[in-house]
Parts: structure tokens; C-alpha cells; sequence
């Protein structure tokens, strides 16, 4: 019953005849992949992605550069409905398999879509306002999204392997929030002290 409950708590524990140990019920429930964290208190949430930022030295302050991956993701009912009212395909499943083989007609559709449609960064922890702010999307190579390096002291990120989370907003009231107030180019001082928040750190210190 020992072992079931808890494997070791009395000694060494018990291992198969692979020489495995065995996991008991409190290897099951404890820590950060353990059942109350991993399934119960952990959220999935659709139109969201999660990749490590690099620096993106073209970018303009209100922009951030989607990996192609992340996009067609994010966006890919958009980009369906585009290709039925365009008659490309004539229905849900033809559109996701042109999806799938990546034509360029996907591409054009996406880059018109993304031009109008901000998107939400968050980097944990969210501790204050600028822990999340919204971003004009443009497409980029590779698998990591590109920031600004001016934007970085808000969500105190650095490039030495940081993630962060998209979200795309769907409402157009969500959407209208994220242009007036979320903005990156919008929220240049700090919301606690005034200071200029939008100061050079990261690889623009360095030149």
C-alpha cells in the first residue's frame, strides 16, 4: 500500500524488472506535471501561440514578425473564409488541404488578412499594464517571433531564450480595444512613475 500511495517513503523505492521505478499516486498529483497543475489549474486557448523572441531590427516599434508557421495557424479561419469568397475553393475541407500544400494564393489571403488584424504579445509574468500589449503582424522566416528591442523594458524581456504568447483578438471591439489602447507605439511612458519606458536595452545598447 506503501508503494502505491507513495513510492521511497521508506527507503529505497521499488523498481520492475527493468529496474524502473515504479510511479506511485503521489508522483501522479505532485509537481508541475503532476495532474492538478499539468490538467486541472492549466488552460488551453484557441487563436494562441507560443514561440522565443529574438530581435527584429526592421521592425517598426508597432510591429513584431509572426513566423509563417504560427500565422497560417492563428489565422487559418480567416484565411478559409477568404478563399471561399474568392472562389478559390469551394469548400471548408478543399480550403484547408490548399492550407496544408501551402500555395501561394494561402499566402497572398493571409498577408491581406494580417495587414488589418492586430495581434496580442504576452510574456509571463503579467505584473503590471505592459506585460501585454498588441502588435501589427508581418510574416517572417524561421520559428521565432521577432520584437522590437525597444518594447522589451515593459515586458522586462530579454533575447537569451525567452518565450511569449499570441493571441488574436476576435471581437471587433477587442480588436478596436488593441489599436486605441494596447498599441505598443501607444504606450511609451511607464503607466506606475511616467518615465519613458520605451528606452534602448538589449541589443540596441550595444549598437
Amino acid at each position: 500500500v506503501d508503494t502505491l500511495l507513495d513510492n521511497g517513503i521508506r527507503g529505497q523505492p521499488m523498481r520492475d524488472g527493468h529496474n524502473k521505478v515504479y510511479k506511485s499516486f503521489s508522483d501522479v498529483i505532485e509537481g508541475k506535471e503532476g495532474r492538478f497543475r499539468e490538467t486541472l489549474l492549466g488552460k488551453r486557448v484557441d487563436y494562441s501561440g507560443r514561440s522565443v523572441i529574438v530581435v527584429g531590427p526592421l521592425l517598426s516599434l508597432h510591429q513584431c514578425g509572426l513566423p509563417r508557421e504560427i500565422a497560417i495557424e492563428l489565422f487559418q479561419t480567416f484565411v478559409i473564409r477568404g478563399l471561399i469568397r474568392q472562389d478559390v475553393a469551394s469548400n471548408t475541407g478543399i480550403a484547408k488541404s490548399k492550407i496544408r500544400e501551402k500555395e501561394p494564393i494561402v499566402w497572398e489571403i493571409l498577408q491581406e488578412i494580417m495587414q488589418g488584424h492586430p495581434v496580442l504579445l504576452n510574456r509571463a509574468p503579467t505584473l503590471h499594464r505592459l506585460g501585454i500589449q498588441a502588435f501589427q503582424p508581418i510574416l517572417v522566416e524561421g520559428r521565432a517571433i521577432c520584437l522590437h528591442p525597444l518594447v522589451c523594458k515593459g515586458f522586462n524581456a530579454d533575447f537569451d531564450g525567452d518565450q511569449m504568447a499570441v493571441h488574436v483578438p476576435l471581437s471587433l471591439e477587442a480588436q478596436a480595444e488593441a489599436r486605441l489602447l494596447m498599441f505598443s507605439h501607444m504606450n511609451l511612458l511607464s503607466p506606475a512613475i511616467g518615465d519613458p519606458i520605451s528606452v534602448p536595452t538589449q541589443d540596441y545598447a550595444y549598437g
